[in-house]
């Protein structure tokens, strides 16, 4: 086998999650009086821990957000999880060709467990993630571009870093996995691979993904 771990980001690459979880950022941070798009949304803070907005703001701005941003902020997606997630098209072939092929594979995200369950039971994805491999930002002391998390599941999974293959579609993430010492490659669905530089392949439809890790 080529790899033998497949360690998959969640938002994006599995769930189709980003562009409702962005949309509702930008708005939220312009209700509460910082003017961000949609598309600052996605440039500033895909693929991050919720963590990083509140640094991002203090930094530039002064001002902390308020205490319950993030509760506000969770239930908000979650609401739109319920009423309008889908699953990333293709991905479920793809697992199933992983199972097939004996390859262990679990989620690495910058998400928290409520958000990523929530999201893999709205879109039937949960049967297809055991106990035990499943990690979130919550699980490490600092979240992506740092290393710590692809590090952490590895590590739990029983797999060497050099071993491993990461599943991205962010820069902070295909930086992270980088800074993990692992290959990785990266889903261009929403980004120019332009976007995502130091990636070892570049795929945009999931049907095109098992040639790249297999």
């Amino acid at each position: 086998m080529r790899h033998d771990l497949i360690i998959f980001d969640n938002d994006g690459v599995l769930v189709d999650s980003e562009p409702l979880s962005n949309a509702i950022l930008a708005g939220y941070l312009t209700e509460l009086g910082y003017p961000t798009t949609y598309e600052d949304s996605l440039r500033d803070y895909m693929g991050g821990a919720l963590h990083r907005v509140h640094d991002t703001i203090l930094e530039r701005t002064g001002r902390r957000l308020p205490e319950d941003f993030d509760a506000t902020f969770h239930a908000r997606v979650f609401a739109a999880f319920e009423r309008d997630l889908t699953a990333v098209p293709g991905v479920a072939d793809v697992l199933g060709g992983l199972v097939a092929a004996g390859v262990p594979y679990c989620v690495a995200s910058s998400s928290g467990h409520e958000r990523i369950r929530t999201g893999h039971r709205r879109t039937g994805l949960d049967p297809w993630f055991a106990p035990g491999t499943v990690f979130s930002a919550e699980d490490v002391g600092r979240g992506k571009p740092a290393p710590d998390l692809f590090l952490h599941a590895a590590e739990r999974m029983g797999v060497a870093p050099e071993r491993c293959a990461v599943v991205e579609d962010s820069p902070l993430g295909v930086r992270a996995a980088r800074a993990a010492g692992m290959a990785v490659y990266a889903f261009t669905a929403m980004s120019d691979p332009g976007e995502l530089p130091g990636a070892d392949g570049y795929f945009d439809d999931m049907a095109r993904l098992p040639a790249l890790i297999l």
